[in-house]
């Protein structure tokens, strides 16, 4: 997907500069032109020379530096010969309808992922009974933060908050070792994660927006004390085709 096309419904007007965001998106994607005329780990300059590159403000490249960085074009490289480089190929793990850009441990990570999923089914047992209306409030608050990466068009801060969603579930086991043993693997696949990126199958805004309604059904059910629907909607969570995390 061109990085100057339309982003979970974002809009731009047709020289992309009609607002701040938009002014951001184009220079991203002046960055990113650069970056695909040239070998991975090409250094690109210095972010001053960058900057002057796509004549905009101070503010409005870091914006577009942030949003190269979200989607794993860009490195920022400290020190004498450092600068901006363009980011060396990124392993990738399916994750449903989109993938994760990792910056390493491919195996380890499809194999954490793995692993937490085994588990799940195990933690919404746990909190079907240990749940108090405190923990169901705290799992309601994730929910928010996954509704507001939603309406952001972020599918960065959707998945992060995602992942808290689950370690939230987590922490409400009294099974100290299952507990530990699935926030480790949270950790292991959120630090080796660089971006989230579409899979041309379907519209990544439209698949997010689908996990949202799913984790919120899950905490739903948790509230009610539904046992078949919360297992029910964490099989249909790591199996069915758009399989979330």
């Amino acid at each position: 997907m061109p990085a100057s096309a339309s982003r979970g419904g974002q809009n731009f007007d047709a020289s992309g500069r009609g607002s701040a965001s938009g002014r951001a998106e184009s220079a991203a994607q002046r960055v990113t032109e650069l970056i695909e005329s040239l070998p991975p780990g090409s250094r690109l300059g210095t972010k001053e020379e960058m900057r002057t590159l796509c004549e905009v403000s101070v503010g409005t490249f870091n914006e577009a530096l942030r949003l190269l960085q979200s989607r794993g074009l860009v490195t920022v490289k400290p020190g004498p010969g450092g600068g901006l480089f363009s980011a060396e190929q990124s392993p990738m793990v399916r994750l449903g309808n989109s993938v994760l850009a990792l910056d390493a441990q491919q195996n380890d990570v499809a194999d954490a992922v793995r692993i937490r999923d085994a588990l799940d089914p195990l933690l919404i047992e746990d909190a079907l009974w240990h749940a108090s209306p405190a923990d169901i409030a705290a799992l309601r608050e994730h929910i928010t933060a996954m509704e507001r990466a939603l309406d952001d068009a972020d599918p960065v801060a959707f998945v992060h908050a995602n992942w808290r969603l689950h370690a939230a579930i987590a922490a409400i086991s009294p099974n100290v070792l299952l507990g530990s043993l699935y926030t480790s693997l949270l950790d292991l696949i959120e630090g080796h994660t660089l971006s989230v990126l579409p899979t041309g199958e379907q519209p990544l805004a439209e698949y997010i927006a689908q996990r949202h309604e799913l984790h919120r059904a899950l905490v739903d059910a948790l509230d009610r004390r539904d046992r078949d629907e919360a297992l029910r909607l964490i099989h249909e969570h790591n199996t069915s085709p758009a399989e979330t995390h």
